[in-house]
């Protein structure tokens, strides 16, 4: 009989072992808040964690973005695509993914978070080698087009089961830096993929569309086969489905989902739009500069935690919103001038502004909930935050559903881009406002607390 598989896991002071190991590297005792333990090797298995999950989450980004990149591209391969279909094959990987984001975070307490890194990685190389298989068949029927494209929303899970697996891992006072750089380094592959794509597809004689599926084959293999060298399942990983029940009936969740979408929902698509929009506003320019937008947005996600520490979260998001409208108004007047300058400018202001204002908004989840849950028990406030998180993340990325749709409804009706920024103008100033009074209002609880 085979030995079992054992995971090297820290001892405590005591001489027992930190934990009880068993075959599929489950480690059955985990204490990050005991400093021996932590001190012990606690911290070099949860950094070996964290890792690789950035990678798979970094690769599952890379491949929920991929059609926004290849999709301005399928013209010179040979398909004809009315603007409505372009922009629906980019949105539809948003509207999959977000809605996969609940149920893919509930996996981890079931699988373990190992196991699902495995599997939620392995489900990347469906979409990418579909992709590779129908951009090479111009006459492929717009339906099957889109369920391809739809098939990437698989990459939009990953990101919230990578970040309830990589918390569990982590002390309190550590969390945060932990899961931050876990979201920033998934966020970046959206950039990634808009610099490598156009690189590789066109490398050599004509359009090769089919690598920019093909090229992420063995990145994903690769993740599969760190997850199950060297990650980690830990029994601790508990979710409690009741944490949703809780935060779905307090009202701020639904607040702070509607805030979230004008945050991450822009940025997400914004990102998916914007070689589209410069590829139909300006195809004299090379679509190699589009992934800055993204890029942008990405790190500076970090800047919005890091002022809503200091000043408050309502705040910083307010002037993220002003920012958004400064951004929007800027891309009409460009519009009107056919200035690409001034265009590219426009939207690196509203990327800038989206990637402060994800981090401000998370920010002001588990401040508000201490508000709103004054004199009440800590523990059910605690999980109302935690099921809030969870929710927000989900609602927030159908954002990145209805931007391209609104520009292609803009396009459709008015032959211009115009009216939809517009309504995204529009759309900025009631988040602004509602935040300014339910968070940043003076005399109120939550503008005392600065949540």
């Amino acid at each position: 009989m085979a030995a079992p598989t054992t995971v090297a896991t820290p001892a405590r002071p005591d001489g027992r072992p930190g934990a009880i190991d068993r075959p599929g590297r489950w480690i059955d005792r985990w204490e990050p808040e005991d400093p021996a333990f932590w001190a012990g090797g606690g911290r070099r298995v949860a950094r070996r964690n964290l890792v690789i999950s950035v990678f798979a989450e970094f690769l599952g980004f890379c491949v929920w973005a991929l059609w926004s990149i290849v999709v301005p591209q399928l013209p010179a391969a040979g398909f004809t695509l009315t603007t409505d279909q372009m922009f629906w094959l980019i949105a539809v990987p948003s509207l999959v993914g977000a809605t996969l984001r609940i149920p893919y975070t509930l996996a981890v307490p079931v699988f373990g978070g190992r196991n699902w890194t495995m599997v939620s990685a392995g489900l990347l190389l469906i979409p990418t080698l579909t992709m590779a298989f129908v951009v090479q068949r111009p006459e492929t029927s717009f339906g099957v087009m889109l369920f391809v494209a739809a098939l990437a929303g698989f990459g939009g899970g990953n990101f919230a089961s990578s970040m309830a697996n990589i918390s569990f891992f982590f002390p309190e006072k550590e969390k945060g830096a932990a899961l931050g750089w876990n979201a920033a380094g998934g966020n970046v592959g959206t950039a990634a993929v808009q610099l490598a794509v156009p690189l590789v597809i066109t490398a050599g004689a004509g359009v090769a569309l089919q690598r920019a599926g093909l090229v992420f084959v063995p990145f994903v293999v690769l993740a599969v086969f760190l997850a199950w060298r060297f990650m980690d399942n830990l029994s601790a990983a508990k979710a409690d489905p009741r944490t949703f029940v809780v935060a779905v009936k307090e009202p701020h969740t639904w607040v702070i989902s509607f805030l979230y979408i004008g945050t991450f929902g822009s940025f997400i698509g914004f990102s998916g739009a914007f070689p589209t929009l410069l590829a139909g506003q300006f195809p004299e320019v090379s679509l190699s500069l589009a992934f800055l937008g993204a890029l942008v947005g990405s790190v500076t996600r970090p800047l919005g935690g890091i002022l809503a520490d200091r000043v408050g979260g309502a705040v910083v998001t307010v002037c993220c919103y002003a920012m958004m409208i400064v951004g929007a108004l800027g891309a009409i007047s460009a519009l009107g001038r056919h200035s690409f300058g001034l265009f590219f400018a426009s939207f690196l202001v509203l990327f800038v502004a989206t990637g402060v204002g994800n981090g401000s908004v998370y920010r002001m989840i588990p401040a508000a909930f201490r508000v709103a849950g004054a004199g009440r028990d800590l523990a059910a406030t605690a999980k109302a935050a935690a099921g809030c998180i969870g929710i927000a993340g989900a609602v927030g990325a159908f954002g990145g559903f209805l931007i391209p749709r609104g520009f292609a409804m803009s396009t459709s009706m008015t032959g211009s881009l115009v009216a939809a920024l517009w309504v995204f103008v529009g759309a900025y100033a009631v988040m602004a406002v509602v935040t300014w009074a339910v968070y940043a209002r003076r005399g109120t609880a939550m503008r005392a607390a600065r949540v």
